[in-house]
């Protein structure tokens, strides 16, 4: 099995940018963009993260808020303080040197039994089994185990984790680990798996979709949210500024960000909106109507609020909610260039 997933995997893996470098500090960052985010987005941010903070040194050193802005858009904002503090750690009680085994690793902040099993198989060859979703799913199709059935979940992962532990291949560990999720990934897939393309089909005793627990229903909201604007005199010309609110530091729910102000509704236009979105945050799909109002019109918005420039916004930590309608507006552009990478400028206090 072991020898049959090597051969697959180099014939068939996909070009990643995270594939071309055993450098620790660019594997661990990879990794934790990776976690509930897809690899199309993944691959964008991955490049410009790195590009403004190549070194752990470079990340620990930096503003929390400026890591957010690169951060913005990949959601769960809070494995990025999480990378920012354990870099920091690194910084300090490593003297900026990546530890080098999964134990080691588990020591940081935000780094779990998942994370530090794949820096070290790949960056430093140890030989440990990574277990995330993708190769729960394939091992337990493998061994015909359905979680929900005579054995609770709990008990099928610790099944799972030792049956990984057996099939890591120890000269290649690293390739061995991200070749079975890469098979989760794009062949032993959640539904309509590609059985007949599998290296493990002879070994598998499901051979298809296998049962698992049901997913927590999905639930929908409306709400409403101000495009404030104003144009601000810059030598002869007239730039558009926006106006944002940032979300209290107490905030459980991406705390420190920076959002368009939201309107209750009492205060929402008879008007129909300028546009409509919708935005997924977990388990809940938002339809969101988006109202632009002129500036005498701010009274609308919270009182701790600033004006930001629209050529500036996207160096902004901004939640995803807002970037996204600032780039439908126009307002931004995609998050990949230079404007979304810059650092934020002194805002005008309203």
């Amino acid at each position: 099995m072991q020898h049959e997933i090597l051969v697959w995997y180099r014939r068939s893996r996909r070009d990643l940018p995270w594939r071309q470098t055993r450098d620790p500090y660019a594997i661990w960052v990879s990794e934790i963009m990776l976690q509930q985010t897809r690899v199309a987005v993944v691959i964008e941010r991955y490049t410009a993260f790195l590009q403004r903070f190549p070194t752990v040194q470079s990340l620990a050193e930096a503003e929390e808020q400026d890591v957010l802005a690169l951060w913005s858009g990949l959601g769960y904002y809070r494995r990025a303080r999480m990378l920012h503090k354990a870099a920091q750690s690194v910084v300090s009680v490593y003297g900026g040197v990546m530890p080098t085994t999964a134990t080691s690793l588990r020591n940081l902040p935000g780094i779990g039994s998942y994370t530090a099993s794949a820096i070290a198989s790949i960056a430093y060859n140890e030989p440990v089994a990574v277990v995330d979703g993708n190769v729960e799913r394939v091992l337990s199709r493998i061994r015909g185990w359905h979680s929900h059935d005579s054995v609770s979940e709990a008990a099928v992962r610790r099944k799972v984790d030792e049956f990984a532990q057996t099939l890591v291949e120890v000269c290649h560990p690293g390739d061995y680990n991200q070749a079975i999720m890469e098979l989760g990934a794009t062949v032993c897939t959640p539904r309509n798996p590609q059985c007949l393309v599998c290296p493990w089909a002879s070994a598998c005793r499901t051979l298809g979709e296998h049962r698992t627990p049901k997913r927590a229903p999905m639930t929908t909201r409306e709400i409403a949210c101000a495009l404030i604007t104003r144009e601000s005199a810059r030598g002869v010309e007239l730039l558009p500024e926006l106006l944002l609110v940032q979300r209290p530091a107490a905030n459980t729910v991406m705390p420190g960000l920076w959002e368009l102000p939201t309107l209750d509704a009492p205060n929402v236009p008879p008007s129909a909106p300028m546009m409509t979105v919708r935005h997924a945050i977990m388990q809940v799909n938002y339809t969101v109507h988006v109202h632009a109002l002129a500036q005498e019109q701010a009274s609308a918005a919270p009182a701790h609020r600033r004006w930001i420039s629209a050529e500036q916004a996207a160096g902004l930590a901004l939640t995803g909610l807002a970037r996204k309608i600032l780039r439908k507006a126009g307002l931004t552009r995609a998050s990949g260039n230079s404007a979304a990478i810059a650092a934020p400028a002194m805002l005008q206090v309203l």
